[in-house]
């Protein structure tokens, strides 16, 4: 469990599991979780195109994930974000079907792109995911604030000059560059519950910022490592389990919040009787 082998899954998956927490938490607080599931299974195409021709699939997953990002900003200035997101990621996944098509022998690493190969991760593979790591933690620490202020009070930010419409293709983009880094790891279908349940989660919690963003990461490495060990010990795949603890870490979040409203109400209806 705790080999040199293993070593590297351990530490990749904490890697991946902080940015999915922090980006996780700004893709709940602006309503931009079709985005971030769209782009990581758009840019599915760009693996199974780079695939195609030989070239790197971390390499295709980047630029696809990057350009889906950049499309999807620009025509929600225009038009539905929904609408664009939806319409984007069909031509994308078109285009990945397209490539597919192409391909004379079955990929087992476009495969593994889909759904995940935390226990294949080798050490030449952490150096890559700490950059891109690094990269989107500066990316979201420059951009807090603003992000914050549009996310809650857009209105309020484009009176003091910061434009919505930039802020979202700046969040995408930093979407884009956490799809890079966790999908190798997590997979195209399970990145978005590893982005989407904690922060989720944290939010139900608490309606701090910075102590929702910091619970949502702490829920995402508790995920990642959950699974990580179930996966190991059962032989099953660690989609699942992320998935699975992901869900049922939402539902004793909701389960929480209920019970504190509750408390909260019961003492001022109690007062409110007594008065009337």
């Amino acid at each position: 469990m705790f080999s040199s082998f293993m070593m590297s899954t351990w530490i990749a998956a904490s890697m991946v599991a902080v940015i999915a927490g922090m980006v996780g938490y700004f893709a709940v607080l602006r309503g931009s979780t079709f985005a971030a599931h769209a782009i990581p299974q758009g840019a599915f195409a760009g693996a199974a195109g780079a695939s195609l021709i030989s070239a790197s699939t971390i390499l295709g997953l980047g630029v696809f994930a990057v350009a889906g990002a950049l499309v999807i900003g620009w025509l929600g200035r225009r038009g539905p974000k929904d609408v664009a997101t939806a319409l984007v990621l069909v031509v994308l996944l078109g285009m990945g079907a397209l490539f597919l098509s192409f391909s004379v022998e079955y990929a087992p690493e476009i495969y593994s792109l889909l759904f995940g190969e935390v226990l294949g991760v080798s050490s030449s593979d952490l150096l890559p995911l700490a950059v891109l790591g690094v990269i989107c933690i500066a990316a979201i620490a420059v951009l807090y604030r603003p992000l914050t202020l549009t996310s809650v009070l857009a209105d309020v930010g484009e009176a003091r000059g910061v434009r919505a419409s930039r802020m979202e293709s700046y969040f995408l983009v930093i979407v884009a560059l956490a799809t890079t880094m966790t999908v190798p790891v997590v997979g195209a279908f399970l990145m978005f519950s590893l982005m989407i349940a904690p922060a989720a989660s944290a939010r139900l919690l608490t309606t701090r910022p910075m102590r929702s963003m910091a619970l949502s990461v702490v829920i995402a490495v508790v995920t990642v490592w959950a699974a990580v060990f179930a996966s190991f010990e059962s032989q099953w795949p660690v989609g699942f389990f992320v998935g699975t603890i992901g869900t049922v870490a939402y539902g004793i979040a909701r389960g929480i919040a209920y019970a504190t409203r509750t408390r909260s109400v019961k003492p001022v209806a109690v007062v409110a009787a007594s008065l009337a």
